[in-house]
Order: C-alpha cells, then structure tokens, then sequence
C-alpha cells in the first residue's frame, strides 16, 4: 500500500488524489453531493491489543487518511458528517455510526465469517512483507507487496458489498476501513 498520510516521522502532510479527467467516480460525486463524510473514527480500545510497530503505524494511517479523504453516506439516513465507532463483538463487525453532536443515527452489524480467510491471508502476506522488507530484494517486495494489495482489494471489496444496502462508500473508503477491520481481528 503506498504511503499516505504522515510518514513515519509523522511530519509529511497527505497528498490529495486528484480526480480523473472525467472528475470523480459516480458514488464519489453521489455522496460528495450528500455532504457524505467522515470526520471522526473511534476504534473499540477493548479489543485492541497493541501490535508490532508496521502494523500500528497501518492503523495510525489507515485512521489519518480516512478522516481526511472519504466519501461514505448512509442510505437511508441523514447525509452526515458522521463519527463512526468500530468493534467486533462475537465475532461481528459493529459501526456506530453518529452524526457530529453524539446522537445515533444507525448501528450496522454484519458477521465476519465471510471475511475470516481473507484476513487470515493478508496477515500472513504481511507478516511476509514486513519480513522481505528487512532482507529480500527489490523485486521480491514488490512481489510480496502485489498479492497483500490484491488481498486488501479483495477484503475491501467484500466490505463494501456486504454493507451496500447500508452504505455508499468509494472504493479507497471501503479500503481504509478494511484495514481497521482487520486491525480489530487482532486480539491478545
């Protein structure tokens, strides 16, 4: 996953993605014109267990970028902004989702079954990736790095098609919160 938000210095500022030619993506126009956005992520501390430093510095970028740069709107709600709070809970992904002022506005809770192979994957591809980093070459990590995008894709995909009668959400949303998806998986 390319470097986006601070570096591990913590003092690069993110670089926007432009849009293509054509401007944004359909759903990202769609929930642009909502006011579909998040602007606050909270992370359920109680199944958070503190981790090797790539895999924390993941979670701080994935939580930066996607506060800076999201497009993600309830279906049948109002259109944000909205503070979302992540937990799994017997084995369920939980969103609160709330707008600024604290009140509820939805809780989506989706089983996790579906997702358990592809994060089971993509830890080991990054457990890997981490490793090759400190002692393979070039095109070893690129390699390495080209399968844990395609397992990132393909849980982020399953993400946002599982909570599409839910939730408009662009494709680099549906990626970050992948990422703390899996993020919440780890446990002591």
């Amino acid at each position: 996953m390319p470097m986006r938000g601070p570096s591990r210095s913590g003092s690069r500022p993110p670089r926007p993605v432009p849009d293509g030619p054509a401007g944004p993506p359909p759903e990202r126009a769609e929930a642009k014109r909502a006011g579909g956005r998040i602007v606050r992520v909270t992370l359920d501390e109680h199944t958070i267990v503190r981790r090797h430093p790539d895999i924390e510095h993941e979670r701080a970028v994935a939580l930066y970028d996607l506060v800076e740069e999201n497009d993600f709107r309830l279906v049948d709600g109002p259109p944000g902004p909205y503070h979302l709070h992540l937990a799994i809970i017997d084995n369920r992904l939980r969103v609160a989702v709330c707008g600024t002022d604290g009140d509820p506005l939805a809780e989506i809770v989706m089983p996790l079954v579906a997702f358990r192979r592809i994060v089971r994957d993509y830890f080991l591809v990054c457990e890997s990736y981490y490793a090759a980093i400190r002692r393979s070459s070039p095109s070893q990590i690129e390699a390495i790095d080209m399968g844990r995008r395609a397992l990132h894709d393909e849980g982020s995909g399953l993400l946002r098609e599982r909570l599409a009668d839910r939730v408009v959400m662009d494709h680099g949303t549906a990626r970050r919160l992948f990422t703390l998806v899996c993020v919440l998986h780890l446990r002591g």
